[in-house]
Formats: structure tokens, sequence, C-alpha cells
């Protein structure tokens, strides 16, 4: 039997095999509260040995996206509820995915009252945001977040770890990639702040270790992890000199808090750069948590990073998303289904719940 379909126990979580479900947008929470569909459609993957939701945001304010889904009110923790029942009615585990997009977004996208907030007012000079009002837009420039927004932001996140916890999830994953918030303050292109939370490596990590820090506390360590995404640019997050010394000081500090596993994003597989062999080396070296590698893994190299010892779990996304059984058909040796790209976002199950399984599909 491959490595990669064993059980394996990582802290106080015993999984069924070795596969993670990536977190996906999908933009199905209608009025941004998770629903029946979205239940189905988690419960579909639950095979996975553990599914990290779609970004769900901590905060009206981080609600970058058409239809995604939050998790600050009751109506989206009973809309959660359903989601994690359906997995753990499965016998799955399901981990949400907390991520406040900063100043990708656009005010069509946010309720009443909402604002668009970053750690500097830095323009986003290409990227455009759909907005289901008003179709493409071009997004405005965020407000530098005050020291009161920063504590607020914070507060917001370990709040919605509680209810994450409330809703029925196994855990929380914080996302920390792809030029969110989090990834905002990491990034200097995207930091120009002059105080505590800018400037130096230190500064730069303290909005990050200080969400990471309240979570613990608040839910437990056991419980926690984040995605880190080293070399991304995606959202205007460009590449910079000392992004590796500032990953190695991040991990060595989440190692510190104990946290249970972090996980980490590789965007080659995407045409992006790849994080640098030695810098995973010294993450993996750093952190004695579970370490989850992601980015365009197929079987082979998945048992490779597992047999080697370079990953303690792997995470696949387009594969999940349109192969509900994907551990089944990877096992087996079956065909996969392909994805269908123009219904990723779109409301609806097409493209989204009706992909079928590998049984069924033969006998169409």
């Amino acid at each position: 039997m491959n490595k990669l379909f064993s059980p394996v126990q990582i802290g106080n979580l015993k999984l069924n095999n070795h596969m993670v479900m990536a977190p996906m947008t999908r933009s199905r929470a209608i009025n941004n509260i998770p629903n029946k569909l979205m239940a189905e459609y988690y419960a579909q993957r639950a095979t996975a040995g553990l599914i990290v939701t779609e970004g769900t945001s901590p905060s009206p304010n981080g609600l970058g996206y058409s239809r995604i889904p939050g998790i600050f009110n009751q109506q989206q923790i009973d809309g959660w509820k359903l989601v994690t029942k359906a997995v753990h009615d499965q016998g799955g585990k399901i981990f949400a995915q907390l991520m406040h997009t900063g100043r990708v977004t656009h005010p069509a996208n946010l309720p009443k009252g909402a604002e668009i907030l970053a750690p500097s007012a830095a323009k986003m000079e290409t990227t455009k945001m759909w907005t289901d009002q008003e179709g493409m837009q071009e997004i405005p420039v965020a407000k530098a977040m005050t020291k009161e927004d920063i504590q607020h932001a914070i507060a917001e996140y370990i709040q919605a770890a509680k209810n994450s916890i409330t809703a029925g999830f196994d855990g929380v994953e914080i996302h920390g990639a792809n030029g969110y918030l989090i990834k905002q303050f990491l990034n200097p292109h995207t930091n120009i702040r002059t105080d505590e939370y800018g400037g130096t490596i230190e500064n730069r990590s303290r909005f990050l270790l200080e969400v990471m820090q309240g979570i613990t506390h608040a839910i437990g360590k056991e419980k926690v992890g984040i995605r880190l995404s080293p070399y991304g640019v995606f959202n205007e997050t460009p590449l910079y000199p000392d992004a590796g010394a500032t990953y190695d000081y991040v991990s060595r500090e989440l190692n510190n808090l104990g946290i249970l596993y972090l996980h980490l994003v590789d965007h080659s597989s995407m045409t992006g750069q790849p994080v640098p062999q030695h810098l995973v080396d010294t993450i993996r070296n750093n952190f004695k948590g579970a370490l989850i590698l992601s980015g365009g893994y197929d079987i082979d190299r998945a048992e490779a990073a597992l047999l080697n010892g370079k990953a303690d779990l792997v995470a696949f996304a387009k594969n999940f998303l349109s192969n509900p059984d994907l551990v089944h058909r990877l096992k087996n040796k079956l065909p996969l289904n392909s994805p269908k790209f123009d219904l990723f976002y779109t409301p609806g199950a097409e493209g989204y719940t009706d992909y079928p399984v590998f049984e069924k599909e033969m006998a169409v």
C-alpha cells in the first residue's frame, strides 16, 4: 500500500490518509452564508484525510470576493454546522480556513458599514475585482490600518476561530498566503509602515504572530494550522530580497507556538517561481509540527515527498474539485474527471456538486 493512502495521526488528529483537500474558493455562499449545497459538496469529498475549506472571512471587512462565506455571525455559524456535520457523518475531518482579503476587494462585495483595510494605502495597479452588481471593477485604494484597526482585526480572527469550533470544525487554518491581509503585512511592497508593524522582518511578522498567538490561546495550539506562500506573487505581492529570511524567522516563531501544521504552497505548477529547495528544507528543519506541501502534486511526487520525509501530508486542489472520489481514483489508478474551469466561481450546482464518481460514470 502506498503511504499516501495509509492512516496517519498528526497531533491529536487521526486522519484516514495523508491526502489533504486544499482550500479552493468556490463562491457558492449566497449572502456570504454557507448552505446545504456547500454541505453536499464537502461531504462528497470527505474521503480526503483532511479537508481545508475555501477561504472564509473572519470579518465583514474581509469579504473580498462575491459569494464567499464568512464566520463572524450566527447565521454563518449555523450554515457551517450543516457542512461540518455532513463531513463528520461521512467519517471525514475538516478545518476552516480563515481568510481576510485586506485590500483585495471592492465596496460592492462588502456589507454596509464595512471598509477596505490594509497595512498601507498601496494601490493595486493591475488586479481587478468581479462584482455581481457591476461586473469587473478597479480596486480602490485601501485605508491604511490604524493601530486600533489592527487590534480589532486580531480580535476578529480570534473570535472567528472560536466560532469555527462552535460550528463543529476540527480546527482552523490561517491564510497567510496569496497576497491577502496577513501576507500584505509580511511583504514590504504592500507594507510601508514605519511603526512596530512595518520595516524590519520582526515588525512585518508581528501581525501574523499576534493573530496566531491569540488563536492558539483561544482554541488550543493542536487545532491550529497556517498556510504560507513564500515565493507567491499573487495579488501584487512581488518577491523581495529578504523573503527567505522572513520565512526562516516566521517558521521558527510558529514552531515556538507549537501549532499543529504549516501548509506550504509552491506556485510553480501555475507558472509561478518555485520555492527554493533550501528554503523548504530550512522551514522543515525549523518547524517540528506537521508539514503539508501543496503545488501541482501527482501521486508519484506525493508518495516520494512522504517517503523521503520532505512532507507529512500532501494537498491536492483542482483534482479534488472535479473528482469527489479522488482518493478512490488515485488508489486504483482510475482516470480523472477534468475540471470545468468556466464554472469554478459561478453560483449553483453545475460544476460544483455534479462531477460523477467513477462507478456512476461507468454506468452512464
